[in-house]
């Protein structure tokens, strides 16, 4: 009998996801011989360049808090595939998952056969399909699906979205996107469908003309930040914050978000938005709205998973989130000092994301990401660390345990006060994540 991590192994095989095959041919193939299952709900899509990924997670709690089914595509996953495909807020069941690739690969392999663009299904397409026939199997109310890579040709778009959310737009994955704003906010814009409503966070001024002229050539209509919704006000608290944002019916108050940072602040009122959008002309309560916030939970985001030394994790692998990041650290937990362990991607800004981390980080753990090829060796990035931090205070251990395990001593050394940061790859956090989490479910 095949067994999950067999199946997953096998998934995680086909044609990668950071090597795009831009097309939406093969998910077509695919959805059509299942009977087109993303036509069966409604579907809120989102894209942007940082904070698509909370952001859905906090539509999707709104969603579930108004009583409604919910089904969640994200990307990549922390620890395990079945994290790609959520229903209500939970990762698909490992046996259910299991049993939904055996019957859909059958399919799969047919599309494979006709070899669409010279390739075969690729692994996000596969994840993809599987988890549009997930939602139409549950059956789910609604489908929030984040993008895995830009928006005209990404997998996900093989489905109109209903509500198209776009978070801000910077520069990444420049050599498959483009190499302006502009042009990589073309890309995005490509999930907002004619008759849908796009809801718009604060952008670039030049990815905000972009996105109007889409909205005005598909006749969309747009929400935007600051004139139609926003953040009003927040103030940190215990283990989150207490955020003010703006709704279709007035200001929401006293709402209890149990994540770190501005950004995650303005993420929740993005999100807000986006369930009042979704909703059209029927009201949003605002005891849904704090019932849903609330009950947010976001790994590997600013999530601190051990104290006694404090080590928090974070996905942040951009210039952009890595500014949120450090300005999030800094006023959530104030680590004096600040040592970070770093582990970044090859083909990512290493510099510029270093010279952030900089600003704040006294010493670093050099690693590296040992579950792709992709990462970059733990010496090279120690070379470019070295430009921004004194040699004494640069340490290179390739394996992530080494690394956390000097960062625990050099944490204990400094003494109170002192603060663990994981960062610089998605990967990497969800690492760090299986690590120190399972071990600290094995000590309780």
């Amino acid at each position: 009998m095949t067994t999950h991590a067999e199946i997953s192994r096998s998934l995680q095989a086909r044609w990668p996801e950071h090597r795009v095959a831009p097309s939406l041919n093969r998910i077509r193939a695919l959805t059509d011989l299942l009977g087109e299952p993303q036509r069966g709900y409604p579907v809120i899509q989102v894209t942007g360049t940082n904070g698509k990924g909370s952001t859905a997670i906090m539509i999707e709690s709104i969603l579930l808090a108004l009583g409604l089914r919910v089904g969640r595509i994200s990307s990549p996953h922390l620890s395990d595939l079945t994290e790609r495909i959520a229903l209500d807020g939970q990762p698909m069941a490992t046996d259910a998952f299991d049993a939904l690739v055996a019957d859909v690969l059958p399919l799969v392999e047919m599309v494979d056969a006709q070899r669409l663009d010279g390739v075969p299904m690729t692994f996000f397409e596969v994840m993809t399909g599987l988890a549009y026939e997930a939602f139409a199997q549950a059956p789910v109310d609604v489908a929030v699906v984040e993008v895995g890579l830009g928006g005209t040709w990404d997998a996900t778009s093989v489905a109109d979205a209903d509500v198209a959310v776009v978070c801000p737009i910077g520069l990444d994955h420049t050599h498959l996107l483009g190499d302006t704003i502009a042009e990589i906010a073309g890309e995005k814009a490509g999930i907002i469908k004619p008759g849908s409503v796009a809801v718009v966070a604060d952008q670039d001024p030049e990815a905000d003309a972009v996105l109007a002229a889409r909205c005005a050539e598909v006749g969309a209509r747009a929400l935007r930040e600051g004139p139609d919704f926003g953040l009003i006000a927040r103030t940190p608290a215990v283990g989150g914050q207490m955020i003010r944002v703006e709704t279709a019916s007035g200001p929401a108050e006293d709402l209890l978000l149990p994540v770190h940072g501005d950004h995650m602040a303005r993420n929740a009122a993005l999100a807000v938005a986006a369930v009042e959008a979704f909703l059209g002309s029927r009201p949003l309560p605002h005891d849904v709205i704090a019932e849903g916030l609330a009950a947010v939970r976001l790994p590997a985001r600013l999530e601190r998973v051990r104290t006694g030394p404090a080590i928090v994790l974070d996905t942040c692998h951009n210039v952009p989130g890595t500014r949120a990041t450090v300005a999030g650290v800094r006023e959530a937990f104030d680590f004096t000092p600040l040592i970070a362990v770093v582990g970044l991607m090859a083909d990512k800004d290493v510099d510029g994301v270093i010279s952030v981390l900089a600003e704040e980080a006294t010493t670093f753990v050099c690693t590296q990401v040992a579950s792709t090829d992709r990462g970059l060796p733990a010496d090279e990035l120690a070379e470019i660390v070295r430009e921004h931090a004194s040699d004494d205070n640069v340490h290179v251990r390739a394996s992530l345990p080494d690394a956390l395990e000097l960062a625990v001593a050099l944490a204990d050394e400094a003494g109170a006060g002192a603060g663990i940061l994981v960062a610089g790859s998605v990967i990497l956090a969800g690492e760090a994540r299986t690590l120190l989490v399972r071990d600290e479910e094995d000590d309780a």
